[in-house]
């Protein structure tokens, strides 16, 4: 007697279920997320004869007696992809590459797949041949070695992708991707996890590494079931304002590297184009003098560079004042206005003070804290700083400067960019290896001392 399917209400932000459908999701939070799935029921008594009848023939073994596989990495051909990656593609690693529409994500994995050294399989449930064989005449990428096919199956994905044994796969994005055992829709929780646990697989057995694209929610974070991410092997996300021309690629998980590391990228009408100086692209060079404008040496992941920090201050015309900020976390802002306030004695409880990070690039380094507080007293005060300044340094609650981790890298990056006078914590004084660079530094303790010095 054939068994009558069940039916659940699935939430495709966080996988809920529920027996009935629901406006609000209890779980996550989240309106109208909650879709219809079939899910074939099993009987217990079938359950129970699999787990005794299983064909797998995998027995337990010593660690010590494991053989382990040539895990040399392939470089993808481009400095900022492969360290993001920790030095380049590993055979049969799964990496889920994700990012908002339109941010590139198509573009730059079809310039990697043009760099590869080997065969790549692209396979895109997303766009045709055509659109495909369009973007890469664009960017001027050799297509030579790029076999593409157009299909949401995941089975025939695989199939093809086993006789043709390409030296890597990549699939946009997993939103598309089906198999025909399961009945629900394509992108729904269960045809998500099943086509992962199926591309993870091939990867594993055949040792070919895997790309695979996802989306991303309103919120900024992947869709899909959270199991998607234990899944894979490297999780990337790729960022950026569209309005601006740069992209950061980051690593939230890599399990054969760092996930410090961040790449930088710019868009252009050639495509996507790596970023090895991002200090030059940051700064703007002024010919003449604005107040409410510092310079910071930030690090992202090991890597330092010099960012601008844009500040204006102005009488607040309504009865609350505005706090705006764009790269930048508003509540660290709301501290540093506390800060500044208490400490320094600047009225800004009644002003609005808009914060800017310049380029469009987010920062979370709390070290650019003395270049912020420095940019919004500039402002105030409407008094440029002295030309060739640059800070660096966190602020506590009352009022002091906490030191600084791998300060000599951010002196090396203002000095090899000719700034004259760097702003330090004073916890660093007396170390002789700051000496061999052409730069002053200023060190200081709390906050008051930078004001006397602008």
């Amino acid at each position: 007697m054939a068994t009558k399917p069940k039916i659940a209400y699935i939430c495709q932000e966080c996988g809920a279920s529920s027996p009935k459908w629901i406006g609000k999701c209890p779980s996550c939070g989240n309106w109208n997320t909650y879709t219809e799935e079939v899910i074939a029921s099993t009987p217990s008594s079938a359950r129970n004869q699999a787990i005794f009848t299983s064909s797998s023939t995998q027995t337990p073994i010593l660690i010590k007696d494991i053989v382990e596989r040539n895990h040399e990495r392939t470089s993808t051909q481009s400095m900022e992809f492969d360290r993001v990656l920790g030095g380049g593609v590993v055979p049969g690693a799964v990496i889920l590459f994700g990012g908002e529409p339109g941010i590139g994500k198509s573009t730059l994995l079809l310039q990697v797949a043009g760099k590869y050294t080997g065969t790549v399989f692209y396979a895109s449930g997303e766009e045709s041949g055509e659109q495909i064989k369009m973007r890469a005449t664009r960017l001027k990428v050799d297509d030579s070695k790029i076999y593409f096919i157009s299909d949401t199956s995941c089975e025939n994905i695989i199939n093809q992708a086993r006789q043709l044994k390409p030296d890597l796969l990549i699939v946009d994005s997993i939103q598309t991707m089906r198999v025909e055992y399961i009945e629900s829709t394509s992108g729904s929780i269960s045809q998500i996890r099943e086509c992962a646990q199926l591309l993870q697989q091939f990867a594993k057995e055949t040792a070919t590494p895997v790309i695979i694209v996802g989306h991303i929610t309103k919120d900024g974070s992947l869709a899909g079931p959270k199991v998607l991410e234990h899944v894979v092997d490297t999780v990337l996300q790729f960022e950026g304002d569209m309005r601006f021309y740069y992209r950061i690629l980051r690593a939230h998980k890599n399990r054969f590297g760092s996930t410090s590391e961040i790449g930088i990228f710019e868009m252009n009408e050639e495509g996507l184009q790596e970023v090895l100086n991002p200090s030059e692209f940051l700064l703007a060079n002024h010919t003449e003098q604005y107040s409410g404008i510092a310079t910071a040496a930030a690090i992202e992941g090991i890597r330092p560079f010099m960012i601008e920090v844009q500040a204006l201050v102005s009488s607040a015309v309504y009865g609350t004042p505005q706090r705006s900020t764009t790269g930048f976390d508003s509540r660290r802002l709301n501290m540093l206005l506390a800060v500044l306030e208490k400490k320094v004695g600047f009225k800004l409880a009644t002003k609005d003070v808009f914060l800017n990070i310049a380029g469009g690039i987010r920062v979370s380094d709390p070290t650019i804290d003395l270049a912020v507080a420095a940019a919004i007293l500039s402002s105030d005060i409407d008094r440029p700083l002295r030309r060739g300044d640059c800070f660096v340094g966190e602020i506590g609650l009352s009022g002091e400067i906490r030191p600084t981790g791998r300060l000599e890298q951010r002196i090396s990056e203002a000095a090899k960019l000719g700034y004259k006078r760097i702003f330090a914590p004073v916890q660093a004084k007396g170390a002789n290896r700051f000496d061999k660079y052409p730069i002053e530094i200023k060190f200081v303790e709390k906050i008051e001392q930078v004001i006397t010095n602008f």
